[in-house]
């Protein structure tokens, strides 16, 4: 799956220098999020449960986030001193959050008994690209990493960051760590990359604002990959692409208890297309901005030079429509994160030209999607959608459709009651009624 503003496809197949092709490993990878690590007792409890896997299995490596609110923190602290615009040395200062989290990891398991060894992003071996704040796995040469699980150890690897090619710090973006425990299993040939999370699972909506979400043992990694695009928290979307691309089956459980979790195969567990459920999930996203372009035809703006400009920044844009009138003129839309709306506007502007258009930006949408399968070939699903919608008094704006996912965008003040009424409508909460 392909998505604007990702950069190139993700990690190279990894070789151990040695070796000709990676070995699979038998022990997953593990990846503990930020909340399951938020107090002393928590990463105490965490080095625990990796302490009784290694008793039973044998080494195996272990991916950390910064602890609790700690990445809010920096940068806060940056925005004391100066600024939190992307750059090197604000990509420095947070990837100190897991740095510190791998030791703190790393010295609990030595408490414990357990060898262990804290790796930073740059010893890790994991090689990015792009913008910082938002750098994309381009390969993993996992020699280090081997090297301490053949000694028996425990590796404990910062996540959320990597090396770009000068050898500075280049972060991963928001969940990043999901991507940075995909990108190692991948590079070390692991079958299984466990993510490790305050909720049991993937669930048909988020449990937070839904109490009537279900829990979803086994979710198609494609639909996976449009959730987390569309606002799923649970899972970075650059990690389930990277698990698609190298054979890497995921697996969402809790961290505070022993669950099955939700299992993302590499591949469909079979059932015709026609007889598996068309909705899988309502999601949303709340993080979101609507930016509207009109511009005249003087300048020879286009769609292109527009595009071209948003790519060579790296920001991902979505729900986008033009179209030009019978002068020229340019009108386009389009759905981005709030944080790149600086750039997008001078893109935008900068297309438009002085005096011959407008730019306009709304800050109080969210996006709200259902996410699915074959959802083109059931046109009754969009009708239904926004009926649903209209029914419950919440404005739909800006529509768009594809075959895994529906999307429009509300006021953000009604995005709440628009998921539980669209998991309602498509029989989500149990009593499944859109087949």
């Amino acid at each position: 799956m392909t998505r604007s503003g990702l950069g190139p496809e993700p990690v190279a197949p990894a070789r151990r220098r040695s070796r000709g092709t990676p070995r699979r490993l038998t022990t997953p990878v593990w990846k503990f999020g930020g909340s399951s690590l938020a107090t002393t007792e928590r990463v105490r409890a965490a080095a625990r449960r990796v302490g009784a896997a290694y008793r039973s299995g044998g080494p195996l490596a272990v991916v950390v986030s910064a602890q609790g609110d700690t990445t809010d923190a920096l940068l806060s602290r940056a925005a004391d001193v100066g600024s939190t615009a992307a750059g090197r040395e604000l990509d420095q200062l947070l990837a100190t959050g897991e740095n510190a989290s791998a030791a703190l990891m790393a010295i609990a398991l030595q408490g414990l008994g357990v060898p262990a060894v804290a790796v930073t992003g740059s010893q890790s071996g994991i090689l990015a690209t792009g913008r910082h704040g938002t750098g994309v796995v381009v390969a993993v040469d996992p020699e280090r990493i081997l090297r301490v699980l053949d000694g028996g150890k425990v590796a404990v690897v910062a996540g959320f960051q990597g090396t770009n090619e000068e050898g500075d710090v280049i972060t991963l973006g928001r969940g990043g760590s999901d991507s940075s425990a995909a990108a190692l299993a991948a590079g070390l040939g692991a079958h299984d990359c466990d993510i490790l999370t305050d909720v049991a699972g993937v669930y048909t909506a988020d449990p937070r604002i839904c109490p009537s979400a279900q829990l979803m043992p086994v979710v198609p990694n494609d639909v996976m990959a449009e959730m987390a695009f569309a606002g799923a928290r649970v899972m970075h979307t650059r990690a389930v692409e990277i698990a698609a691309l190298h054979d890497v089956e995921l697996r969402v459980r809790s961290s505070f208890e022993q669950t099955p979790g939700t299992r993302i195969p590499l591949r469909g567990d079979g059932g015709m297309v026609e007889t598996v459920p068309a909705a899988w999930a309502v999601v949303h996203d709340l993080d979101v901005a609507r930016v509207e372009l009109s511009a005249g035809g003087a300048g020879g703006a286009t769609v292109a030079d527009l595009y071209r400009r948003l790519a060579g920044r790296g920001i991902t844009v979505d729900m986008v429509g033009s179209a030009r009138d019978g002068r020229g003129g340019l009108t386009s839309g389009m759905t981005v994160r709030r944080s790149d709306v600086p750039e997008v506007r001078r893109a935008l502007e900068r297309v438009a030209g002085p005096s011959r258009g407008r730019v306009v930006v709304d800050e109080e949408v969210a996006r709200v999607s259902v996410v699915g399968t074959g959802l083109l070939s059931r046109p009754e699903y969009t009708a239904r959608m926004l009926s649903c919608l209209r029914t419950a008094g919440i404005e739909a704006s800006a529509l768009s459709t594809s075959q895994a996912r529906i999307c429009v965008t509300v006021p953000s003040a009604s995005a709440t009651l628009a998921v539980r009424r669209l998991h309602q409508e498509f029989g989500l909460d149990g009593t499944r009624n859109d087949q």
